[in-house]
């Protein structure tokens, strides 16, 4: 009995564990995204200024 309460518990915090690294990189991306965009947008201001 208490070997699949542990086993239970076991998979609850891997579940949960795995939950926070996707939640973690999707933020990570969102970051880059944002950063590339604003990237794009100074380039795209720079070159309009330069004309």
């Amino acid at each position: 009995m208490h070997e699949e309460l542990a086993r239970a518990q076991m998979s609850v915090r891997l579940g949960e564990a795995q939950l926070q690294r996707r939640a973690y990189h999707q933020a990570q991306a969102r970051r880059v995204s944002r950063k590339a965009e604003k990237a794009a947008r100074q380039a795209r201001l720079a070159l309009a200024r330069a004309i």
